[in-house]
């Protein structure tokens, strides 16, 4: 199996999360102000809560959660070393998916640099 390229990844599901806004209109901005108001900074950092929907990504094993939420995290100023500390939460709520996954996670963040 090829490795996964996260760019092309990320920017083909782009393409057809625009298409879904254009059919859901009034769900998609509902939507995108659920997830700007849960990221926004407060008790918790935006960085901790990219991370935490990050770990969540692994453990349901979603490939655009990986993709997006390890860029966003990288965009708020996480370090390699706390996405693998990330990952090592994953694991231990997920088992074996989870780490398969992470590996995925790593691999996307790796290629935000």
């Amino acid at each position: 199996m090829a490795a996964t390229d996260w760019t092309s990844f990320t920017d083909q599901t782009n393409a057809r999360m625009a298409e879904l806004r254009k059919a859901l209109p009034e769900q998609s901005k509902a939507f995108g102000q659920l997830a700007q108001a849960a990221i926004a900074p407060g008790v918790l950092d935006s960085k901790t809560k990219e991370l935490i929907a990050l770990a969540i990504g692994i453990a349901a094993r979603c490939d655009g959660c990986l993709a997006f939420h390890a860029k966003a995290a990288r965009k708020h100023g996480a370090t390699r070393e706390e996405i693998v500390e990330t990952i090592g939460v994953a694991v231990y709520m997920g088992g074996g998916p989870s780490m398969i996954y992470g590996a995925e996670a790593l691999d996307a963040f790796d290629a935000t640099a």
